[in-house]
């Protein structure tokens, strides 16, 4: 920095300022700095710095599922944003377990992150891990999924509306048998169930018993849960699916079993993973705007860093809207 300062007849400190991305250095003052550091192959040391400035300028993210497109692309906006502030991110992965989670938090923690960001899979009101991450002081910020017990910063879709939505959805096509493959005991399946109970009640649309079931959160648990529905009688004519994966499953087993998509059953998912659009029949879907919460979820963990006490917490809701496709879309013969 010294080279560089002397060299460009400005101060350290600019200099400092400048390759830590922060000040009010003019335009011209910092592209003739980032200039010179490039052609000095200036690479800064973190652990020094870490030592005087008490930041690793590390950010963990915890996702439950890394082949879901939702997270990755949350992750797409988590990074670009944290990139822009001189933060690196660290991924972690639970594999829809709360024990997993809580031991990849631990480590996240024990490498001094300055901040998280947890999609998690803890089931409601466990707790203990969010009050390990508090006692520590890592600043966090919960998306898509709450925890109930859990006062935390929050950034993701009211759940509840998702389910409502892609239920209301369904009724404007015509369809009068509806059926629910619900999602894991967390806040995300609680709430889409709740949405599409309520939906169905507010319409006059009676759900018998057996006509909610689980479906957890992939292909595999919509293909069997599928395959439940089909066993009524009378059939659904309209399936309202946990996410994207379950649908992708449940339109799977419902075309096996010679059922026209959507004239003999309509389906509808959630999360507008990037592959919906190209499954044999094209679903429709709840889009969340998964690179909002991700954009969103790292310019409240930055500002909340940068505040150094914690402020109260709060939550954004981003607005979700349904993306209609061949899934659903049922002829105006058929709606009559």
């Amino acid at each position: 920095m010294k080279d560089i300062a002397e060299d460009l007849n400005v101060s350290v400190v600019t200099v400092s300022k400048v390759l830590r991305n922060q000040g009010d250095i003019s335009p011209e003052t910092r592209r003739r700095v980032l200039k010179r550091a490039k052609e000095l192959n200036y690479q800064p040391n973190w652990v020094a710095r870490s030592l005087v400035t008490r930041k690793t300028y590390l950010v963990g993210l915890v996702c439950p599922d890394l082949m879901h497109s939702f997270f990755a692309e949350v992750a797409q906006g988590v990074s670009r944003r944290m990139r822009d502030s001189g933060y690196n991110i660290v991924i972690a992965y639970s594999e829809e377990d709360a024990e997993v989670e809580r031991q990849e938090i631990e480590g996240l923690i024990g490498r001094r992150v300055d901040g998280l960001i947890i999609a998690s899979a803890q089931p409601p009101k466990q707790t203990r891990i969010f009050k390990r991450i508090e006692e520590e002081k890592v600043p966090y910020v919960l998306i898509d999924r709450q925890i109930a017990g859990v006062k935390a910063n929050f950034v993701g879709v009211s759940d509840e509306y998702v389910g409502r939505l892609a239920t209301e959805h369904l009724i404007s096509q015509g369809c009068l048998r509806l059926a629910h493959i619900r999602g894991p005991e967390t806040t995300t399946g609680v709430g889409r169930c709740k949405g599409f109970s309520d939906a169905c009640a507010d319409h006059g649309i009676d759900v018998p018993a057996g006509w909610i079931v689980p479906g957890l959160f992939n292909d595999e648990g919509g293909f069997a849960a599928m395959h439940k529905l089909l066993a009524l009688n009378p059939r659904p004519d309209g399936v309202v699916c946990y996410n994207d994966p379950v649908a992708a499953g449940a339109l799977k087993a419902a075309l096996e079993a010679g059922m026209r998509v959507p004239e003999d059953i309509a389906v509808v998912g959630a999360g507008n993973v990037h592959y919906s659009d190209l499954l044999r029949v094209p679903l429709s879907t709840v889009d969340q705007n998964s690179t909002a919460i991700g954009e969103a979820s790292a310019d409240l963990l930055l500002e909340i860093i940068r505040a150094g006490e914690p402020p109260k917490p709060r939550s954004i809701l981003i607005e979700p809207r349904v993306i209609e496709r061949e899934s659903s879309r049922r002829s105006a013969a058929k709606r009559g």
